[in-house]
């Protein structure tokens, strides 16, 4: 699996969606966006190394989060977070997140802590949700069951004109 992020803009609210794929360089490919589960064993790898594997035209799995706008000014962000166990025979998970008027980091720590706190809910770690992040990353930590978190956060400010602004974010998964 490799991670992507784009961001584009277009008269138009498709133009402005193919704009941010091909910014993320996956527009060649037929798009079919799963649900949030990291495969057991999967390992992430570069972009550019994943994007060799696959050709044109090719049906590429992703999970995708997207988020578009044509109101100047107006900040937007989309996430994936992603949660990774220590058992690489356990599954792990991905979050998709998209929000309006939150900044990279903001965006980028909720989608991670809302993949972790999936994770460790199936993995049977306690926490607190009303802990802060940073609270509940250090329980995860100890516990031993989650060994990396991380994410991947493309935003964007509203084109001053009205144009479509698109930005997504992605885990694309590699055959």
């Amino acid at each position: 699996m490799f991670l992507t992020r784009g961001v584009g803009r277009a008269r138009d609210k498709l133009a402005s969606f193919e704009a941010a794929l091909r910014n993320a360089d996956i527009a060649p490919f037929n798009l079919v966006k799963v649900s949030s589960i990291l495969p057991p064993g999967c390992k992430i790898i570069p972009r550019n190394k994943g994007i060799a594997e696959l050709t044109t035209g090719q049906i590429v799995y992703l999970v995708m989060s997207e988020n578009q706008s044509n109101e100047p000014h107006r900040l937007i962000s989309a996430s994936i977070g992603v949660a990774v166990p220590a058992d690489e025979n356990q599954y792990g998970y991905l979050s998709e997140y998209h929000s309006f008027g939150e900044k990279e980091v903001k965006a980028g720590d909720y989608a991670e802590d809302l993949a972790a706190q999936m994770l460790a809910s199936t993995l049977g770690v306690p926490f607190n949700v009303d802990s802060s992040y940073d609270e509940r990353r250090e329980v995860w930590k100890i516990s031993g069951k989650i060994v990396h978190t991380r994410h991947i956060t493309q935003t964007a400010v509203g084109d001053k004109d009205g144009l479509w602004t698109t930005v997504l974010a992605a885990a694309v998964f590699v055959p």
